[in-house]
């Protein structure tokens, strides 16, 4: 989820548990529950440093603790210089902890996927029930926040001043929709890998299959099949009563095994690569010098997450010995 969408949702989570807290105390909530997005920087050194730290040490459930530690450790800094604007500990320290596990729950209704229990397991969780940027939600959390302060200015105008706590009401009320909004799209999701799954495709069934959130539509999803062949992108309505055409995609035929694939594939680049890629797609060519092998992974177009899309290039000489092997963006990618 990107940051904007993250810092909302702290800010919400602020109202609905401590509507009344001290301006240090929302900052540091809002530190909380973003700051674990500070490993998209790796991004400016590469495509390599980005496939090593995005989404993996800051995405942690014990980094997130941490952080949460640390954070209240400087609220209660603060607060003891600020005698007279104090906050339940316990209540700053729930806080703060939530909006931090919070970030953690939302990215894993993602595709990249994140390592939750870094650093015993490098296991992505990603449960694809989300796109990368929701304007649902976001719609959701601005609402949340915007219509209790109309509501305010209203009661104002008329002379009704409220006596609960600013905004608290709208909070908890916009958090109940957002989980109910996750739960249709995971309902939905469901039915779209369901549909996807019970076909075969020219004869053959599925071996593996993914369906990708669309920003917009909630029905429609994107969908990766494999089989033992080719890998088929798909579209699925998942609308009651839609009819599925299992040919009606594009399908991606494997390459033959040969040597060439063989040592390209256990490149450096390759492997790192391999580690994170959902559907890695491989092509080599005959060039002049030799052979190019690129390997891509399909979820970045399918899921339209193609902002920071990686691809692994590798190159031999006539006789298959590498010569080069290297990630690179793939809006920088200039084939020879």
């Amino acid at each position: 989820m990107d940051v904007g969408t993250h810092a909302l949702a702290s800010v919400v989570l602020t109202r609905a548990l401590i509507p009344r807290a001290p301006f240090a105390a929302w900052i540091l909530i809002i530190v909380a529950g973003t700051i674990a997005d500070v490993d998209a920087l790796s991004a400016i050194f590469g495509p390599s440093a980005y496939l090593d730290w995005h989404r993996i040490f800051t995405h942690s459930i014990i980094a997130s603790a941490g952080i949460g530690v640390i954070l209240t450790g400087l609220y209660l800094l603060i607060d003891r210089k600020a005698p007279d604007a104090k906050t339940s500990r316990a209540t700053f320290l729930s806080a703060v902890f939530l909006s931090g596990f919070l970030h953690l729950a939302m990215d894993t209704c993602q595709s990249d996927g994140v390592t939750l229990f870094w650093p015993f397991s490098a296991h992505r969780a990603a449960t694809d029930w989300l796109p990368g940027i929701d304007p649902w939600i976001i719609a959701i959390l601005l609402a949340a926040i915007l219509l209790p302060e109309l509501a305010r200015l209203v009661s104002d105008e008329i002379g009704a001043k409220s006596e609960g706590p600013r905004g608290r009401v709208g909070a908890i009320v916009g958090f109940v929709l957002v989980i109910l909004y996750v739960g249709l799209r995971a309902n939905l999701h469901a039915t779209a890998l369901a549909t996807i799954q019970a076909r075969t495709y020219h004869g053959e069934s599925a071996r593996r299959s993914s369906a990708y959130a669309q920003a917009v539509s909630l029905f429609t999803w994107r969908a990766i099949v494999e089989t033992d062949l080719a890998l088929r992108e798909l579209t699925v309505d998942t609308t009651p009563g839609a009819i599925f055409d299992p040919e009606n995609g594009t399908t991606l035929f494997k390459p033959e095994p040969s040597p060439i694939l063989d040592r390209a594939q256990n490149t450096e680049a390759a492997k790192k690569f391999l580690l994170v890629a959902s559907f890695p797609k491989a092509t080599i060519e005959k060039t002049p010098e030799g052979y190019e092998g690129q390997i891509r992974d399909l979820r970045y177009a399918v899921s339209g997450e193609t902002r920071h899309e990686i691809v692994a290039l590798i190159r031999t000489d006539s006789n298959g010995k590498v010569m080069e092997d290297e990630l690179l963006w793939e809006r920088e990618f200039l084939p020879r």
